[in-house]
């Protein structure tokens, strides 16, 4: 008898276990590792790659970074750094021979390079400020890297005084380019110096030249909008203007034939929305060239072809990602990563590397179903074939169904999202739904990994018998300039009715329960959320995270101010109505749901007085509300246990509010 009942025992603690084991939480998300940076080696034979991972072990909550390296014929895939301090940027020398990289393990972060085939990593720079960005040149001789200016003997002083008073758009820190050979540290040359600040770069052909694009100071809303490009002679230091006008030019990268620069543009104008066009410059005519536009307008260009007929770049397309050529002297745009009977397929590319003749690719791929590896393909005849397994090998719990859905929304315009039943859906049953708004407003939703982590872990809600629509609304990306542009002036409106009737869609569709309805969404989403909360009854209880509900106070604080003014097509003093019409904080007197206010301690893309103006305001006007601040935290948790903390945190604010069965 006592046999029988210890078996028992066994076997019910055995199948306690196993269903931990299956159930999707926080923790189980954080398990899915990020991969990036992704290098292949110009003979192609090579793929070096960055695993992340969160370590949280006791007092530690961060994240550490390793490099990896596999062969394309997948004889070897290793973890090559080891380092309690995170190493990141791994790039081959043209030979093959050698990996330099970043790391922190000497404190600030610094060039090391290490064999290709293992060994023992050397130390190149010893910067006091780090090093932002570095490339080999085309011979393998020199490296070229980015740095901000050191602080001046009197800086120091005053530091060191408890003076160092901070004088606002004042006193930059610039980004400069140096040069070094690596294997003389004394080579090492400063090669630009001005009022401008460098953010990015490319060697010509010959190694003489490096052609850069730059701004006029460090703040992150010139760059975002109006940024030029130059060329310095490594030799003298001699600077060019190429390209100065309005608007931004950046992301140079010369041709094979050192006789053309390829870079994105808004074209001659500001655009704070957000556009950007590939453009062909001459160096031998100093003539400018707009090639075909592409689907979303919004390029991010990888390399020539080695003919310099065609520049390949990566762009957002719907729900997916995809790399595409685009003709110089043509107007021909080819999908890269396309199979048979399809124009291309879902899914989401990230971090491409080409050999030197263009014709193989390493990337970075996932969907729905598939959490992130590093994968290559012919260029000319694509096919997925997978070279990592740093996520696949991991036994994470039976994923809920996703899919990709549209709908029509109120004036007829087509909207795309992402739908995530509930864990086990049975049909004929209805479910607790969760609208969830993306930021931007020109982020998107996109085909990626339902496991992985991030602000809202999508799997945990879905285990906890919630469904998740995740819309694309006008303004979003992938869907084309005048998508994009759609809600000029229009915020809290088209969009709003873009994002509820996905909802309706939902409960159409049978799967939704219209009593028992939630929203959350982070920066804009978080903007939207607060809205929404304005405008409609509907919703039991709401999340907003990093919102903005304030846009007058908003552009007077956040530190990419054109942006929102770009979107609401003039200066709130010239047109207060506007911002009024568009601002939540404004309509606040419409709210009866209760709303939690979730925001970052240090936040400066959505100052935290945005999130405190609108609890402050719920509170005194009596709804029910909470206000959670993460310490330490940006725009967005960076740390995992404070990653961790937010789905867990609304979930049970929901459930709150959810009407008993």
């Amino acid at each position: 008898m006592k046999k029988n009942f210890l078996l028992a025992l066994f076997i019910l603690f055995i199948s306690f276990a196993k269903s931990q084991e299956s159930i999707w939480t926080p923790e189980e998300s954080m398990k899915i590792k990020s991969i990036s940076q992704v290098n292949m080696s110009e003979d192609g034979k090579y793929i070096t790659y960055v695993v992340r991972e969160a370590i949280m072990e006791e007092e530690k909550s961060e994240y550490l970074s390793q490099i990896w390296v596999s062969a394309t014929d997948k004889s070897f895939n290793e973890k090559y750094t080891h380092s309690k301090k995170s190493s990141t940027s791994p790039k081959f020398s043209p030979n093959g021979k050698s990996i330099a990289f970043l790391s922190l393990r000497s404190g600030k972060n610094q060039i090391w390079i290490m064999n290709s085939f293992g060994g023992e990593a050397k130390q190149i720079t010893e910067s006091k400020d780090g090093i932002k960005t570095f490339k080999w040149s085309s011979d393998g001789e020199f490296i070229a890297f980015t740095m901000n200016d050191p602080e001046t003997k009197e800086e120091k002083k005053l530091k060191k005084e408890k003076r160092d008073v901070i004088l606002v758009d004042k006193n930059f820190k610039y980004a400069h380019l140096y040069v070094i050979n690596p294997d003389d540290k004394k080579s090492l040359k400063k090669i630009t110096t001005g009022n401008f600040s460098i953010n990015s770069f490319d060697w010509s052909p010959s190694g003489k030249n490096i052609v850069f694009s730059h701004q006029k100071d460090t703040n992150i809303n010139t760059g975002f909008i109006n940024t030029d490009i130059s060329e310095v002679q490594i030799d003298n230091g001699i600077i060019k203007s190429l390209i100065k006008r309005p608007g931004l030019d950046s992301n140079p990268i010369y041709s094979n034939d050192g006789r053309s620069i390829a870079f994105v543009s808004s074209g001659g104008k500001i655009e704070p929305i957000g556009l950007k066009d590939i453009y062909v410059y001459s160096l031998e005519n100093n003539q400018i060239k707009k090639l075909s536009e592409t689907p979303n307008r919004s390029a991010n260009i990888l390399s020539w072809t080695p003919d310099d007929k065609n520049i390949l770049i990566i762009e957002s397309i719907s729900t997916n990602s995809q790399v595409m050529s685009v003709e110089v002297s043509g107007d021909k745009i080819k999908y890269i990563t396309s199979k048979e009977n399809s124009k291309y397929p879902t899914g989401y590319f990230s971090s491409l590397a080409f050999n030197k003749s263009k014709s193989l690719m390493a990337y970075c791929y996932e969907d729905l179903k598939s959490p992130i590896e590093v994968y290559f393909s012919k260029s000319k005849k694509f096919k997925n074939v997978k070279i990592s397994n740093i996520n696949s090998e991991l036994k994470y719990p039976e994923l809920a169904i996703s899919e990709c859905i549209s709908w029509k929304s109120k004036d007829g315009l087509e909207i795309e999202g992402i739908l995530t039943y509930p864990k086990n859906y049975e049909k004929g049953k209805k479910y607790p739904i969760i609208l969830q708004i993306h930021g931007g407003p020109a982020g998107v939703f996109s085909e990626r990994f339902s496991g992985r982590p991030g602000i809202y872990m999508t799997e945990y809600f879905a285990e906890k018998g919630y469904a998740t629509i995740k819309p694309n609304p006008r303004g979003s990306t992938g869907y084309g300039k005048d998508f994009r542009y759609a809600n000029y002036r229009d915020w809290g409106y088209g969009d709003f009715n873009d994002v509820t009737s996905g909802v309706d869609k939902v409960i159409e569709m049978g799967i939704a329960d219209k009593n028992r309805q939630f929203v959350m969404g982070w920066s804009y989403g978080g903007y939207l959320t607060s809205f929404v909360v304005t405008k409609t009854d509907r919703f039991k209880a709401a999340s907003m995270g990093a919102g903005l509900p304030n846009l007058v106070s908003m552009v007077t604080t956040t530190d990419i101010q054109d942006y929102i003014v770009g979107h609401m097509g003039a200066e709130f003093w010239d047109d207060y109505d506007t911002y009024e019409k568009h601002s939540a904080i404004y309509q606040i007197k419409n709210v009866v749901t209760p709303t939690q206010v979730i925001h970052g301690e240090k936040d400066l893309r959505v100052p935290f007085t945005q999130g405190q103006e609108f609890y402050r305001a719920l509170n005194r006007l009596g709804v029910e509300t909470e206000m959670i601040v993460y310490p330490r935290t940006p725009h967005g948790p960076r740390e995992p246990k404070l990653l961790m903390d937010v789905s867990e945190r609304i979930l049970k604010w929901f459930e709150k509010f959810i009407p008993k069965q």
